[in-house]
């Protein structure tokens, strides 16, 4: 399933009408658990089946998708678990685990973001008969899965900025417009052969003339798309001009608000996309801070307490009239910004640690701060100045780096899953 799937499914429990406990009570009849797949030495149950069915179900009500036929979208989830039991069983074999707590940092990142306490997560989540420790055990295997990808794929994969040059004057980065894109990809496999290449093309043109006659987008994604968003609908989101893949840049940028592209040719099949809405993109004005510190790190040896008094002693002299920058050199840990005086440059919203942050924002110019601590340390800074900045080029470039490796990423990660569900033994069950 798609990254963190599950927890599209609890934001889609929370803020729908039908939760996942009220499909449950509409449910005809109580599954007997049986075997709906075998997949290498695991097993896919008809318990599991039905659960992830309804999430799916409660994830396109909350994009307000009609889900496909029944047996249509079951055969799909069941495709879904059946990779998920692969990319398990391929996480073990390489020796990838998630501890406790990196899992229960997760889990607080994940209450954090949406603004509720880990306590109301788990309440919510009980309360929807998702019990929280099911939804430990798969968030658990959906970080184990994005290490998986992490191993495999996206530490082969390498951007360089001639890529980067070449993907913005392709993109005709000086329209800045935004495009809500969705999509279809009618897959095939890795060397089809010319007949089934055709077959696949007819498939294609059907749907696209469905769609061309009124037919939901978002509903034929679910039913009929290969694509790693099928069960949202195909939705990508907003989609910059820079983070279009050229590969659908010239059919996609001409398109106005609700229309559709024609056949796109990959390597991974064809494709249809739609823009939903379009927007234009403003320029990214921010608000940067040029800053310098001193760092010093505990240890064994060297305290929290040690290392605070040693940086307001080091305050103390930067007051009196020593040189910050000759202070920082001798004494600073972070070896990068010691030789240049503990200089970090000019900074934008995000860079540092959230403890860095929250004092440098509060921080006056030209004042050194009290000693602080962060998870790197204890520090002092000096905001040097501010300034109002276009970041609208570096951001176009950070865009562009992230969308080529992004498409590198989902090529080569197709390409693996292909090749790990074609040397693996599945056999489906009916029940008996």
């Amino acid at each position: 399933m798609t990254r963190y799937f599950f927890l599209s499914l609890l934001l889609a429990m929370l803020w729908i009408p039908t939760g996942l406990a009220q499909l449950q009570s509409q449910s005809q009849t109580a599954v007997l658990d049986y075997i709906v797949a075998v997949v290498d030495d695991d097993v896919v149950t008809a318990s599991e089946l039905q659960f992830a069915t309804l999430s799916a179900i409660s994830q396109l009500q909350a994009s307000g998708t009609e889900p496909p036929p029944e047996n249509v979208l079951v055969k799909r989830v069941l495709d879904s678990l059946i990779m998920d039991k692969l990319e398990q069983e391929a996480a073990v074999r390489a020796g990838i685990q998630v501890d406790d707590q990196t899992l229960n940092a997760t889990l607080n990142r994940i209450a954090a973001q949406n603004q509720i306490s880990l306590a109301t997560l788990r309440e919510s989540l009980e309360s929807e008969g998702y019990g929280y420790a099911r939804f430990r055990e798969d968030m658990r295997r959906d970080i184990l899965t994005e290490r998986l990808r992490e191993r495999m794929v996206n530490s082969q994969i390498n951007v360089t900025e001639e890529e980067i040059d070449t993907f913005l004057s392709q993109q005709k980065i000086g329209e800045n417009r935004e495009y809500y894109l969705l999509h279809i990809l009618i897959g095939m496999p890795e060397g089809a052969p010319p007949e089934q290449i055709a077959q696949v093309r007819r498939e294609a043109e059907e749907v696209l003339a469905s769609l061309q006659s009124g037919a939901d987008f978002r509903r034929v994604a679910a039913t009929v798309s290969d694509g790693d968003r099928a069960l949202q609908g195909g939705d990508q989101g907003w989609r910059s001009t820079d983070q279009i893949p050229a590969a659908f840049a010239d059919a996609v940028l001409p398109l106005g608000r609700g229309e559709l592209s024609g056949l796109i040719r990959g390597p991974q099949g064809f494709h249809i996309l739609m823009v939903e809405d379009v927007r234009d993109l403003q320029p990214r004005i921010v608000n940067q801070t040029h800053v310098r510190h001193i760092l010093i790190t505990t240890n064994e040896v060297l305290s929290d307490d040690d290392a605070r008094q040693r940086l307001i002693r080091l305050r103390e002299r930067i007051v009196a009239g020593e040189s910050f920058e000759d202070l920082a050199k001798a004494n600073s840990d972070d070896s990068a910004s010691a030789i240049k005086g503990g200089d970090l440059g000019w900074t934008s919203p995000g860079e540092f640690a959230p403890e860095f942050e929250e004092v440098m924002v509060a921080s006056q110019e030209n004042q050194i701060s009290q000693p602080f601590k962060s998870r790197f340390g204890w520090h002092i800074l000096e905001v040097i100045e501010r300034r109002t900045y276009d970041s609208t080029q570096e951001f176009a470039r950070s865009q562009a780096r992230e969308a080529i490796f992004r498409r590198k990423s989902n090529e080569e990660w197709e390409l693996w899953l292909r090749r790990l569900r074609d040397e693996a033994y599945i056999e489906y069950r009916q029940p008996t």
